[in-house]
């Protein structure tokens, strides 16, 4: 899209309403295909808006009438809304509307999901609803009346009257209309209750399908540990008298955190042993508890309009990841969020989709629901934390609670609050929610007579739209080993403000070992020479958990680049370092369940490109291959006894420690099926009583070849289940040898089973194929060329969907000619299909824009 695309929205060009609401009164006739939406809102003109025209946001509605103060009115009916005359005063606008959900695929607006209604606003979807200002900024108490014969009606706030065939609902918290959700099936409650901090109780229900009651338990923990922790940690007490959360099989996002209600992607909140992993559980206790958290970073306080999106996703990001590390390991809850950052949102920094934490500028909004948004968000807050203090955090939260209850607010906000609680100038701060793009920290050391002295310098390099960058504050810390092993300067945290500084540390009796960036203390990616001598020191001496993880990260990568670039065999020396970190019984099982994890193919592709060479995704996969199993040669013994020793006995518990046990037994197994066939694996997958097993023994079979006869049992055991039946999908393809994953993924869309137009679904096999490095960029260029098929498929009906799948393509301009001629060409072959969405469009757009 061009600067002069009529439809590009700019930051700059922000506008006060011209109207707010003061209240609105909804009443809901539904029918699957002629929902009748009656709407009373009164207005009031905004003394700070600079004009009175009264626009209101509408999408596919089919207008009934509408009138004014009582009075019957024919409002111009024009794109994207309609307009009014309206008085310079208050008034009352009322409409009646027409919608039809039951054919609602973009799951957009008020939808219907196997027979349920329910509705997904967030962010513009609440003018496909009704008539409304449409925009974060205009908050109001919403009532609601909901007209159906289904069994259960809900929506947002407290419940009110109901009767026969009937129910209503009030709000009394001013909210913007992305946070209004209804919610009407045949459904069942799993309930229980809270009682806070000030001795009310809240009455907490999870809405499910009746035949899923049974998998509703430890979300409801969930919830209430989360409730409890932002309680004892940032003092906010929940403040309706119910809590709400429905489990909706159709849903484009993970969960949504409408105010009271909130509507989840059922693979969000539902478990059960039996059909959950570990790694599920975590998730779901992490969704529930960024949900629940938005009730007041997001709901209480929200965003002035959809350029501040990191405000509150950032924000309740790093509020989930405080929750998680503290109900289960603060270093390996580090690990994996640091891992998801370089995989995703360094990939989107360093390529066509780059954007700064707040855009400028959007075609549609949808489009910036990113990792950047999102997980850099939150390390931009971590980062503040960790400037600060913990106490200087506490007091500035506390004051931006104070402040800005009840408004929507901006990122100028929430930086100016920490600087009047902490006194701290925060304007350089600032450039990390405007410039774009990975920093790089450069480090150079010098060591003379007990003075060491470390030099850092950043640069960050140009991005789409940005050539310019200006130095950032970036909190370094460090920490200094003596040779040793013992810890001389623990950690210390170094502002790197300019371009280039130093920093001397005195009084030492021999020249230290570094550890920089402990902690993982900024999103930026480190310039170290590094020997492997150093890197084996680190792995086996350094304090910091991050920084001992990173070593051994360090010493895979630099041997696998080895492999790639000059033909090298296995590093011997990085496999016994290894063997002995995990061998440790003082490390966290976890903890060393992640050192067995290789660096990722995309990872290491984006190593070689950013060196100037170009990746060879075949090559690449090899290397990996031919580590993982010299490291299973080498070290059989030990992923034996790790194997043997660590199996969890009695019933099954989803906590921190039982999870981590499993993690590095099935890492292990991994390793020690490649030597010595699909043995263990076998027995494991009859054995299992849990899903965390069963499917990891399923995938090695798979990945050996030998797990034909486990994949139809395992079908046949889960076929209706539909969760679960996603992970047999995506196995299949995320497993396959390189060379065959487009062709299974293929043939699993003409699996009865393959309903491509639920994104889980549809997600579950084409996720797996883009995740699938080697196979996704086959030479052949079949990956691409079906997903393109199926991208086209999909975008007339949930362009939501089809448009976050495209970032499959995104890294394309790193690759050889042939395979980004192959992928240019499918690339052009979806932007010139006629009758595109916007959604897609501007994704593609930006990917093959030079």
């Amino acid at each position: 899209m061009t600067q002069h695309d009529p439809r590009t929205v700019y930051l700059k060009d922000y506008t006060p309403p011209a109207y707010l609401v003061d209240e609105v009164r909804l009443t809901f006739r539904l029918a699957p295909h002629a929902t009748r939406v009656l709407s009373e809102i009164r207005f009031r003109p905004n003394p700070e808006a600079a004009s009175r025209d009264f626009f209101l946001h509408g999408e596919g509605l089919k207008l009934i009438s509408a009138q004014l103060d009582g009075a019957k009115v024919e409002p111009e009916l024009v794109e994207g809304g309609l307009r009014l005359d309206a008085p310079d005063a208050p008034f009352t606008f009322a409409a009646e509307v027409e919608i039809d959900p039951e054919n609602n695929t973009a799951l957009e607006g008020l939808y219907r999901s196997s027979g349920m209604y329910c509705t997904q606003c967030e962010a513009e979807g609440f003018r496909k609803i009704t008539y409304y200002p449409d925009r974060p900024d205009v908050m109001a108490p919403f009532h609601v009346r909901i007209e159906s014969d289904a069994p259960v009606l809900l929506s947002n706030g407290n419940p009110g009257e109901r009767g026969e065939g009937f129910a209503e609902w009030s709000d009394p918290w001013p909210k913007p209309a992305y946070l209004f959700a209804l919610v009407a099936g045949d459904l069942v409650a799993h309930s229980d209750s809270f009682t806070t901090m000030s001795g009310r109780e809240v009455a907490l229900k999870l809405w499910v399908r009746e035949a899923d009651i049974g998998k509703c338990a430890f979300g409801m923990e969930a919830l209430k540990k989360s409730m409890r922790w932002d309680e004892e940690t940032y003092g906010r007490e929940y403040d309706l008298d119910v809590f709400n959360i429905v489990a909706v099989d159709d849903f484009n996002m993970g969960a949504m955190e409408n105010k009271g209600l909130n509507i989840f992607n059922s693979s969000a909140v539902l478990a059960s042993p039996e059909t959950a992993t570990d790694a599920d559980f975590e998730r779901i206790e992490a969704i529930i508890a960024h949900e629940y958290f938005h009730n007041w970073t997001g709901n209480r306080v929200t965003c002035r309009d959809w350029f501040q999106l990191c405000l509150k996703e950032g924000l309740t990001v790093f509020r989930d990841q405080q929750f998680t590390g503290d109900m289960r390991s603060h270093a390996v809850k580090r690990i994996d969020d640091a891992m998801l950052l370089r995989a995703a949102q360094f990939r989107e920094d360093n390529g066509p989709l780059a954007h700064p934490v707040r855009p400028e500028s959007f075609v549609e909004i949808n489009n910036f629901y990113t990792v950047t948004v999102y997980e850099k968000g939150a390390e931009i807050v971590g980062m503040l934390k960790r400037l600060v203090g913990d106490e200087g955090y506490r007091k500035a939260l506390d004051l931006y609670f104070e402040r800005h209850d009840g408004q929507a607010v901006t990122i100028e906000d929430w930086l100016k609050v920490f600087e009047e609680a902490t006194g701290r100038d925060l304007g350089q701060f600032a450039r990390w929610y405007h410039q774009a793009g990975t920093p790089r920290v450069h480090v150079a050391e010098d060591w003379s007579e007990g003075r060491y002295t470390l030099t850092l310098r950043q640069e960050t390099p140009p991005t789409p739209g940005q050539s310019d960058k200006q130095p950032m504050v970036i909190p370094v810390a460090v920490g200094l080993l003596n040779p040793n092993g013992d810890e001389v300067v623990p950690t210390r945290v170094l502002e790197l403000t300019e371009k280039e500084q130093s920093f001397a540390f005195e009084g030492l009796a021999a020249r230290p070992v570094p550890s920089i960036l402990r902690g993982f203390s900024a999103p930026v990616i480190l310039r170290q020479v590094q020997t492997d001598e150093t890197r084996a020191f680190l792995l086996a001496h350094d304090t910091d958990p991050f920084n001992k993880w990173e070593a051994g990260r360090d010493l895979a990568r630099a041997g696998l680049l080895a492999m790639i670039e000059k033909g090298d065999g296995p590093d011997a020396g990085y496999i016994d370092a290894l063997g002995r970190a995990v061998a440790d019984e003082s490390l966290d099982p976890a903890f060393r369940a992640r050192l067995l994890a290789l660096p990722g193919e995309d990872e290491l592709a984006q190593a070689i490109f950013e060196a100037g060479q170009t990746p060879d995704p075949t090559a690449i996969f090899e290397a990996r291959e031919a580590l993982r199993h010299a490291i299973a040669d080498r070290l059989g013994d030990v992923l034996a006894r790790l194997y043997d020793t660590h199996q969890v006995t009695g019933p099954y518990s989803p906590e921190a420690g039982d999870a981590g046990r499993r993690a590095l037994t099935n890492a292990a197994l991994s390793l020690l099926s490649l030597t010595q066939g699909g043995d263990r694996a076998r027995a494991q997958y009859r054995e299992a009583d849990n899903m965390t097993q069963q499917i990891a023994a399923l995938g090695v079979l798979v990945k050996l070849g030998e797990g034909a006869a486990e994949l139809k049992a395992f079908e046949d055991q889960w076929r209706h289940e539909r969760l679960v039946m996603n992970k047999w999908f995506g196995l299949q393809v995320g497993a396959a040898k390189p060379e065959a994953a487009a062709g299974i993924a293929e043939e699993l869309t003409r699996h009865p089973d393959f309903d491509w137009k639920n994104p889980n679904r549809f997600r579950a096999v084409f996720g797996a194929l883009a995740g699938n490095t080697a196979g996704f960029h086959d030479a052949s260029g079949a990956g691409y060329r079906l997903l393109a098929d199926w991208l086209l498929k999909l975008d007339p009906l949930n362009p939501q969907t089809t448009a976050r799948m495209t970032q499959a393509f995104s890294t394309w301009k790193r690759y050889d000619e042939g395979r980004k001629r192959l992928i240019r060409g499918e690339l052009e072959r979806i932007f010139e299909t006629q009758g595109l969405s916007r959604d897609t469009s501007e994704m593609v757009g930006r990917m093959l824009a030079d």
